[in-house]
């Protein structure tokens, strides 16, 4: 499980520092082999360790072509999918078509988020952070599973 969050900066070459206290906790999950792709919920990245996006290949690889909003989800998440392994000094690259589309500039965020991280421009996420907050202060009725979370 990976949790907390990080901030981080893009170097020139659009490359981040994993930071270090995941290396080794990645090196013995999965020898450092992650695949890097764009989420199709939120305009953020998602890094996963390659045998948690082995499983996610899987459950998309059950969706039907038919229905037109499971397509684009296995479209979008393969089509962008890249595999990666950090350097020497842990960093990793984002393409230019995946900083585009998370709209990654200079300062990131980097969020454990359970299996998996995801990658946000840090401006981005403070913004949908104050929203999503402000959302649920305004919401009386809280989803049966939010209800039933005891925290």
């Amino acid at each position: 499980m990976f949790r907390g969050i990080s901030t981080l900066s893009l170097d020139a070459k659009g490359r981040i520092a994993i930071p270090s206290r995941y290396r080794e906790r990645l090196s013995q999950l999965c020898a450092s082999q992650l695949v890097l792709t764009l989420s199709p919920f939120d305009r953020c990245l998602s890094l996963y360790p390659l045998n948690e996006w082995e499983g996610i290949e899987t459950k998309l690889l059950q969706l039907s072509d038919f229905d037109r909003q499971s397509r684009r989800t296995k479209q979008m998440m393969r089509g962008y999918a890249t595999e990666c392994e950090p350097d020497g000094h842990g960093r990793i690259l984002l393409s230019q078509q995946l900083r585009e589309f998370a709209g990654l500039a200079q300062n990131v965020a980097f969020l454990g988020a359970g299996n998996k991280f995801e990658i946000w421009d840090e401006a981005t996420w403070t913004r949908q952070r104050t929203e999503w907050l402000a959302g649920i202060e305004q919401q009386a009725d809280v989803s049966a599973a939010l209800r039933d979370l005891s925290l």
